[in-house]
């Protein structure tokens, strides 16, 4: 795997997806739909890619996430696209109820333009289940996007008590048809409501030729899924490129067509719109960014004795154990991004040869100069140091990100320094408020956290730690992370007895699939820009 993408051709494609006629799981309301895609890999087993957001109350969904791919003509690139019933909103699906699945490759969608099957049953049989998909693909050819700030005013009351709960979504036409950009957050009980800002490509608003016709149409958000129109306006792209203060009234069709006097059921006003070209991970590193690795390695007593075969630490020239084929799979691929190759690593949970029970020790036992002269070199230092040591406890790992965290810290102005801290541990960390409090400190600087389980403990709590199901928060301070940071994976999700080298790109693949969007998200969030890119003498 490469960070940068792979070295075959390909083009970036962005799935839309939205479905009629679902089933209905839900006793007295309907179905909160949501669609989990699927791509398969080289062992054939099928990986997420991507998933849209849960829509509540609702069997005719039209999903504003957009699913990223790239797509290459050579290969065949099978996907399933899977819809759930998502009651509890959290990021597992196998508590939620299933509703129906089809199989298919990038390729028929990407030749179909526009692709719609019936769902069907999860079976060996593959029997129809209720309702169909439709899945479309658009090329992604610009970087760059639009950005808008709304507000609406006097906009009509929908509700018999209180006020309307407005929300605003932008579609645009295509090939005849509309397909949905963006959905807004609801504004509760407001007929003048201020939407948060928003960004959408521009690849998906302005055409080569001539102008796009955009659709914004403002809805009142009602609990049941059947929300009411308040209003909408079509226009040009060109009339919203105009910029600032630019105002469009909401029409309600219905309501026009009742009413002779009838003007508009509320004003759109667009606030502030600008054109802003995103960096990529790619513009970053090109403007001189160097990746900082840093590596923490277990060794509490969990970890079984050093010298019986079955000890996660058991070295033999044979096969490299679980934490050797971590560290080279991760560490291969990250190396290649900092100039020096000179990698400060550290163990942790360990009584050292002086008598001494530490929490953050260099693992090559010389606290002068922590450094290891690449992967080799901390493979090496790990070897020599894993049978000097004693295996203790308890696990912590708070110190060790507190100290890649300090180093961060002083990096925050210029993006020439971003840190990867790789810890590899056999289980429950015990320290688990003060690791949460370093890990919601920690978001503010530049640097991400991956963690691998190794071994087949459990690890259902280190999964609090990765924020995909919710923004993590301080027991301590009540603080929360300011970015997801963190990227858990089990080993043993990855192992295969068979193939070493497949089992390791695939854990690298996993673990370091975030990493360029967690990179360019804390430089974007920093208003920081990338350096003067660097042109080979």
């Amino acid at each position: 795997m490469d960070l940068l993408g792979s070295k075959d051709l390909c083009t970036k494609v962005e799935l839309s997806i939205s479905c009629k006629d679902l089933l209905d799981r839900d006793i007295g309301s309907k179905s909160d739909p949501i669609c989990l895609v699927e791509v398969q890999d080289a062992k054939g087993n099928y990986q997420e890619v991507g998933r849209t957001e849960r829509i509540k109350d609702s069997l005719n969904p039209v999903f504003s996430e957009r699913i990223a791919l790239n797509y290459y003509f050579e290969q065949v690139q099978n996907l399933t696209f899977t819809l759930f019933d998502s009651d509890n909103g959290t990021k597992s699906l196998k508590d939620d109820d299933f509703l129906g699945r089809i199989q298919t490759t990038l390729g028929q969608i990407v030749s179909s333009k526009k692709l719609s099957r019936g769902l069907l049953k999860k079976n060996k049989k593959n029997s129809p289940s209720e309702g169909t998909i439709t899945i479309s693909a658009t090329e992604v050819t610009d970087n760059s996007f639009s950005h808008f700030y709304f507000k609406a005013v006097g906009c009509d009351n929908k509700d018999f008590l209180g006020k309307s709960d407005p929300f605003l979504e932008v579609w645009r036409h295509e090939n005849n048809d509309w397909s949905l950009c963006y959905r807004s957050e609801v504004v509760k009980n407001d007929l003048s409501p201020i939407w948060k800002r928003f960004k959408i490509a521009n690849y998906l608003l302005i055409q080569k030729e001539g102008d796009r016709r955009v659709k914004l149409i403002c809805y009142d958000a009602d609990s049941d899924g059947s929300h009411d129109l308040i209003g909408e306006c079509e226009v040009p792209m060109s009339q919203l490129q105009q910029g600032d203060g630019k105002e469009f009234a909401l029409i309600n069709p219905k309501k026009k067509a009742k009413k002779k006097n009838y003007k508009n059921s509320g004003v759109l006003v667009l606030q502030e719109y600008q054109v802003k070209k995103e960096a990529s991970f790619l513009d970053y590193l090109f403007g001189g960014l160097q990746l900082n690795f840093t590596v923490g390695i277990d060794f509490t007593g969990s970890n079984g004795p050093q010298n019986n075969p079955t000890s996660l630490h058991y070295v033999t020239d044979r096969c490299p154990n679980e934490y050797q084929q971590s560290l080279y799979a991760v560490g291969n691929i990250i190396q290649d991004y900092d100039y020096d190759k000179m990698f400060p690593a550290f163990g942790f949970g360990a009584v050292l040869p002086n008598g001494e029970r530490s929490h953050e020790f260099p693992l090559n036992l010389n606290p002068e100069n922590p450094y290891c002269s690449g992967i080799h070199g901390i493979s090496e230092a790990y070897k020599s140091t894993v049978t000097k040591v004693r295996f203790s406890g308890p696990t912590c790992i708070s110190p060790i990100i507190r100290h890649v965290s300090a180093f961060a810290s002083q990096q925050t102005a210029t993006p020439t320094n971003y840190f990867v801290l790789l810890i590899m541990t056999d289980g429950e960390i015990t320290d688990m408020a003060e690791t949460k409090h370093a890990i919601v400190a920690a978001s503010n600087f530049p640097m991400s956290i991956i963690i691998v389980g190794v071994g087949h403990a459990d690890f259902s709590k280190m999964r609090e730690l990765d924020g995909d199901d919710k923004t993590l928060t301080c027991p301590v301070t009540g603080n929360r992370s300011t970015r997801d940071i963190v990227q858990f994976v089990p080993f043993s999700k990855f192992k295969s007895t068979s193939n070493e080298d497949c089992s390791g790109k695939e854990l690298a693949r996993a673990v370091l699939a975030e990493l360029p969007k967690q990179v360019t998200n804390y430089y974007e969030k920093n208003g920081i820009e990338p350096g003067v890119r660097q042109f080979a003498q």
